[in-house]
């Protein structure tokens, strides 16, 4: 079994114009803008994903502008829009049930950014970020909490990253309905599925650039959708073994950290980096890993580093 180490840290960045955020995101920009398409590169492109982004996401707009003149980089606004970045592909598992939202995150070492953001752009969220303020998962003060996975079909198409489209939903939603509603005008770039959570309703929701926005059969996802999975698929991600596991375990971390779910770190550096177990009408949310666990709040966020081990599951 392999065994690595990672750090993750929280930071807390409020509105993103006092510098903090921006502090980070400079440190990032390196490694991050080689996810920025060709396209996002010219200005044709940088027009169409702006027009794009103020079209579907105008609430942010504002939020938009103050971030990317803190970068001062000519193609800042147009990557921190997410709508002209390279797709990717998490294998997550995840599941909705009683009022909390429980996932584990699966994707390589080494390209998960790893920062627990504590923020206000317009109202306070917590969540996982990536790409400079998308989210892999999050709540926000309304008690909704949305999570992430791939699901599983290679198709591409124009529309926005799915990390931008969970921030949107917190900063703008207060329940599950309300989310699913905004959904529908929402052009997504790569097949995802969302759950999300309030503290009366749980519902999963497939999307991707191909389909309307369809509702699962229950508050549950894994890496694939509404079509077969094929035996090459299976063997690849284990996402139906994964899928069934979840159902039968229910909002159970102890199962979470085992396998099927816990996938242990491969030899591309690849596997289960995090456990979120989000009570959104509480307000709060723990992060786990084998042996260790760290909860942040609303009422309590406390900036700060852990250094985890990874790939030895419970």
């Amino acid at each position: 079994m392999r065994q690595q180490n990672k750090t993750f840290q929280a930071i807390e960045v409020g509105d993103g114009g006092d510098g903090r955020w921006a502090a980070h995101a400079r440190a990032l920009w390196q490694d991050m803008e080689g996810l920025l398409t060709a396209e996002g590169r010219t200005p044709e492109g940088a027009d169409r994903v702006r027009a794009l982004f103020r079209a579907h996401m105008p609430e942010l707009v504002p939020v938009l502008d103050r971030l990317a003149s803190q970068l001062d980089r000519p193609e800042a606004e147009a990557f921190l829009t997410h709508a002209a970045l390279r797709p990717f592909s998490p294998a997550c598992t995840q599941i909705g049930r009683n009022g909390t939202l429980l996932r584990n995150y699966d994707f390589p070492l080494d390209q998960c950014e790893g920062t627990i953001v504590s923020s206000c752009f317009l109202r306070p969220v917590i969540g996982m970020q990536d790409v400079l303020w998308g989210l892999l998962d999050g709540m926000n003060d309304a008690g909704l909490a949305v999570s992430l996975t791939f699901g599983g079909r290679s198709v591409y198409g124009r529309g926005f990253a799915i990390l931008i489209v969970v921030r949107y939903l917190l900063e703008t939603c207060d329940t599950v309905d309300q989310a699913v509603g905004r959904l529908r005008s929402l052009p997504v770039a790569v097949p995802q599925n969302l759950t999300l959570v309030d503290p009366t309703k749980a519902v999963t929701v497939f999307v991707g650039p191909d389909m309307s926005p369809t509702v699962a059969p229950d508050a549950c996802a894994a890496n694939h959708q509404h079509l077969p999975v094929t035996d090459e698929q299976e063997r690849a991600s284990r996402t139906q073994e994964r899928l069934r596991a979840i159902r039968a375990a229910g909002a159970d971390v102890a199962a979470m950290l085992k396998p099927p779910l816990y996938r242990s770190v491969d030899e591309q550096g690849s596997g289960t980096l995090y456990t979120a177990r989000y009570r959104p009408v509480e307000g709060r949310v723990t992060y786990y890993w084998p042996g260790e666990s760290w909860q942040q709040s609303f009422g309590d966020f406390t900036p700060g580093s852990r250094t985890v081990t990874l790939g030895r599951p419970s």
